[in-house]
């Protein structure tokens, strides 16, 4: 089965210390002609510079992880466009398993996650996650999600908001399809609730998604997050 074009789009901020590492990992995808597009929102240490010999494409973006994903859209020739963390490896065959759900009429969609961590609580957060994506159809961007890139365009693509993007997306790419869940994972790093806690921030990350739904301002949501 044949690969789609893909192009691969992160979404960068300060990520000198793992972002070698990350665009190494997917170096034969780019080997196999697939576009890898890093979009810097005003880094200052160096992550452009370690990501230039790295990638098809190096931009200097507005900062904010939706911006900066538009912009990477904006000059993206891959007919998918895959939406990838820093801090997140794509799972081995990532393009065939992309590849056959489009090939059953996927038009979007996201991978199962592992989270690596300190904390034993992790495993528990990813298979919650995971499972809340597949009967919500809602996808969360530690899931790298994937869409066809003239249904991306055709929705005008990400919110301009500085959270909740991927949420917000995804319930208008449900309201065209249904997700494609795929259960091969992603492997995402639990920095964000090592440095936090686990349980504060599972319990963080649930009221925000609670106040969002209640109609409460992505900015205002941000300041909290922050």
């Amino acid at each position: 089965m044949s690969v789609p074009q893909l192009s691969i789009i992160l979404p960068v901020l300060n990520e000198a210390e793992g972002i070698a590492a990350t665009l190494d990992a997917l170096a034969p995808l780019r080997a196999a002609g697939h576009q890898l597009i890093v979009v810097d929102g005003g880094s200052h240490d160096h992550t452009v510079l370690l990501s230039r010999e790295r990638a098809d494409e190096v931009l200097d973006g507005p900062r904010g992880r939706a911006r900066q994903m538009n912009a990477g859209a904006a000059v993206a020739s891959g007919e998918v466009l895959l939406f990838l963390h820093a801090d997140t490896r794509l799972p081995p065959a990532a393009g065939e398993h992309l590849a056959a759900a489009l090939a059953h009429g996927a038009v979007w969609g996201r991978f199962d996650v592992h989270i690596e961590g300190r904390s034993r609580w992790l495993p528990l957060v990813a298979s919650l996650m995971n499972l809340r994506s597949r009967l919500s159809g809602i996808a969360t961007g530690d899931q790298a999600m994937f869409v066809r890139r003239d249904v991306f365009q055709r929705l005008g693509g990400f919110a301009d908001q500085p959270l909740m993007e991927d949420i917000e997306l995804s319930c208008r790419l449900r309201a065209v399809r249904r997700p494609a869940c795929l259960r091969a994972r992603v492997v995402t790093s639990g920095r964000r609730w090592d440095s936090r806690g686990a349980w504060p921030t599972i319990v963080l990350m649930w009221r925000l998604r609670w106040r969002y739904w209640r109609g409460v301002a992505p900015d205002e949501l941000a300041k909290a997050y922050r």
